[in-house]
């Protein structure tokens, strides 16, 4: 590797200013790639620009297996082989693995699950508006919506779901390692004993069709069944969660943007994307190990070496998108990378747009006087996790 060379802040990404989205590291699209000091000195190459990091989101000489003794590791303790699923697994053991969920979250799978969605979407506004006000928008709507979705797709139990959203975003959580681990040990251990009455006893759920279908047979162990369903529960609600919050709070303030979208209800497609590229939520965990020497935007990457790709930068790259820091519906959007790129792309993204265009939809109907409850600077936003957002909403309408 080259000269390592500090970020301009501590990692993961710390927001300088957390009112404005993701930085956009120009500093770093300046040139080829440069290495950057990670989390206890480790040296990774920063891939910065919206070209280079699409190259490399489906580059076959970037591994992502997490068991390699470089891999640059973004949780705060060791993950176990085969822990994360397919998201840590390299052809073709990945495709293997991936067929056996993709078809649940297909776009037309989707669109039969959006009744179920929106009604979800009107009960926890109707528990909104029956209640005081001010109110917190993220822990009454954007934290539980995506929750119930997922949780009901895999069949969790309601009653269950209130330990399981605690979890899952303390899991994520990088600034209290002990709670992180014992996050990972309790989810673990709740799908593990969720995953074998299913096997035993299956019901009409997303966890006991794949038990029937692959664990049965043997094409699934127990113990990569566990964690398939662990990073499908975890990803589809952290991740939704922090969108939906950071999106409702983007349109609060562009009174001009929703009076378009009430105007064109055609435009809702355009919104969505343009909020899933000004966002960009995934911090600095898309990562990779070089299996083969490459040259990815003149960097002479090494096998062996760490390799960090920063979607928030590509995604606010002025090559790709001209000013980038505007929010602006009416720009080609449709190439952000907000979901990944290539092979690894997020599987269950086309649920996580259903959800965001339902909750817009829905939030601006239900409360058209929705508005913040607090001054904005006093708004919460996180810091300490691998994935961007706030831990409070407060409004009032």
């Amino acid at each position: 590797m080259s000269e390592t060379t500090a970020p301009p802040a501590a990692w993961p990404l710390a927001r300088a200013c957390p009112m404005l989205p993701p930085p956009a590291l120009a500093e770093f699209r300046e040139g080829p790639p440069r290495t950057v000091s990670l989390r206890g000195g480790q040296c990774a190459w920063l891939i910065t620009r919206h070209e280079d990091v699409r190259r490399a989101l489906a580059e076959p000489g970037l591994s992502v297996d997490d068991q390699h003794p470089n891999f640059p590791n973004r949780l705060l303790f060791p993950v176990p082989p085969r822990a994360v699923s397919f998201w840590r697994m390299d052809e073709p053991e990945h495709s293997a693995h991936r067929r056996m969920i993709a078809p649940e979250f297909t776009a037309y799978r989707t669109q039969e699950m959006r009744p179920a969605i929106m009604a979800a979407a009107e009960e926890l506004i109707d528990a909104l508006e029956a209640g005081e006000k001010p109110a917190d928008m993220h822990a009454g709507f954007t934290l539980a919506l995506p929750c119930i979705v997922i949780a009901r797709i895999f069949g969790v139990p309601d009653e269950d779901m209130k330990e399981f959203k605690k979890n899952t975003g303390a899991l994520l959580n990088q600034g209290e390692p002990q709670a992180a681990f014992d996050a990972f040990v309790a989810t673990t251990r709740y799908l593990d004993q969720l995953a074998t009455a299913r096997e035993r006893e299956p019901r009409d759920d997303l966890l006991s069709r794949l038990a029937t279908r692959y664990v049965r047979t043997g094409e699934l162990s127990h113990d990569d069944f566990v964690a398939m369903v662990r990073l499908m529960l975890v990803a589809g609600h952290e991740t939704t969660a922090n969108q939906l919050a950071l999106s409702i709070l983007t349109l609060l303030d562009r009174p001009d943007v929703l009076a378009e979208l009430r105007e064109d209800p055609r435009l809702l497609t355009p919104v969505t994307d343009e909020l899933l590229r000004y966002w960009s939520i995934a911090q600095d965990n898309v990562v990779r190990v070089a299996a083969e020497d490459l040259d990815i935007g003149g960097a002479a990457i090494a096998a062996g070496d760490a390799v960090l790709l920063s979607i928030p930068a590509a995604d606010h790259d002025e090559r790709a998108f001209p000013h980038p820091a505007d929010f602006d519906i009416h720009r080609d959007n449709t190439r952000h990378l907000a979901f990944g790129h290539g092979p690894h792309f997020c599987p269950g993204g086309p649920l996580a747009r259903t959800e965001l265009e339902i909750t817009i939809e829905t939030v601006f109907r239900r409360l058209p006087g929705l508005r913040l409850a607090v001054d904005r600077d006093r708004l919460p936003f996180r810091t300490d996790s691998l994935v961007h957002g706030l831990s409070a909403l407060p409004v009032t309408w």
